[in-house]
């Protein structure tokens, strides 16, 4: 098949520290291109892939501060995707609603992976475009109708998660993530000093929650319970994860997924989680526990200390490994190829270039 792949401008393609869309998005990428398929990338110029690149800028927007309006280039990114759209079967894109006006008015099928929850306002343009086809990355995703083709999760390469059988530092717990509120930093912070626990805490501060990291989470940090290690790259996110007794969790939103679970289980450490969102889907009994409130998460540390670790890697293995993510979005692309719908209900004969 030919296939193009649209991704967000903000990172690059895979990210250098935190950035889960992309991520995803190279591991996909570079599969597809692995399993024969002509695949072009639309992403930052820095990117690295396998694929064909096409990028209209040469670095991802979050490192140039001269950018303003992000908005501008990922219309860019989208006229140039869409203007090549007969050189294509499919277009997958990863971009949310910008996408959904373009991919309405060209033949080539589009397929949209909701990435994100759905806000107030955004809602009204996916109820628009209802009749797209859209992967969601949860079933617990699914808060609107949509003509939905699959759920498929999230997927990571276990090689890129060295196993550790037994941590090699004194016990401490980890928070690996965004510092905004409804991703619960200070709830982790409070976990830790109710129990006595070490936390390590790596992750980026956006600017829309500079205040609240300043105000609620850097008079917490001294260092030696509380230790900030600000943004990592991979191979220190992996040993800080591997080396953790536990991982915490303490979303207060609906997770649309929460890549940063699997990837704690990947290395052997089990997750503490608050009951949101995908989270129940993606931790089961015997690799983690699923909390109702905050006291019950630090009240469930000693029975996760329990918990086995060879488990929780063959949990992910078997589950949220690339191969599976992608059998499942190939599966995808074939099914939407194959009956090739327009938005007004017409079927378009296609041939599959394999």
């Amino acid at each position: 098949m030919k296939i193009a792949q649209v991704a967000p401008l903000w990172e690059r393609v895979p990210p250098p520290n935190y950035g889960g869309i992309e991520l995803v998005v190279s591991r996909l990428t570079d599969e597809l291109v692995r399993r024969g398929h002509e695949v072009t990338l639309f992403a930052s110029g820095d990117s690295q892939t396998l694929a064909r690149l096409a990028a209209i800028y040469p670095r991802a927007l979050r490192l140039d501060n001269d950018v303003k309006e992000y908005a501008v280039y990922e219309m860019l990114e989208l006229s140039q995707a869409y203007q090549q759209a007969a050189e294509f079967d499919i277009i997958h894109s990863h971009v949310g609603i910008s996408a959904l006006p373009l991919a309405s008015l060209v033949l080539t099928p589009s397929v949209h992976t909701l990435h994100s929850n759905f806000t107030k306002d955004n809602i009204n343009v996916y109820r628009h475009h209802q009749r797209q086809p859209y992967v969601s990355i949860s079933n617990a995703q699914r808060q609107i109708d949509l003509n939905y083709i699959a759920t498929v999760y999230n997927g990571i390469h276990l090689e890129d998660y060295p196993f550790i059988a037994q941590p090699k530092e004194s016990p401490y717990l980890v928070f690996l993530g965004r510092f905004s509120p409804e991703k619960g930093p200070h709830q982790a912070i409070a976990i830790a000093k109710q129990t006595g626990w070490r936390l390590k805490m790596a992750g980026k501060v956006d600017v829309a929650d500079s205040k609240f990291f300043e105000q609620e989470i850097v008079p917490q940090i001294d260092g030696q319970q509380i230790e900030y290690l600000g943004e990592i790259n991979h191979t220190k996110k992996a040993e800080l994860l591997g080396n953790a007794a536990i991982a915490l969790f303490p979303i207060s939103w609906q997770e649309p997924f929460g890549l940063v679970m699997i990837e704690s289980m990947a290395t052997g450490t089990p997750v503490i989680a608050m009951n949101f969102g995908s989270v129940p889907e993606v931790i089961v009994g015997k690799t983690g526990f699923i909390c109702q409130n905050y006291e019950e998460m630090a009240a469930m540390i000693p029975a996760t200390l329990k918990l086995n670790r060879h488990t929780c890697r063959e949990h992910v293995e078997n589950k949220f490994s690339v191969t599976q993510m992608v059998d499942g979005y190939e599966a995808v692309y074939k099914q939407i190829i194959k009956n090739r719908i327009n938005l007004n209900g017409y079927i378009h004969a296609t041939k599959i270039r394999s």
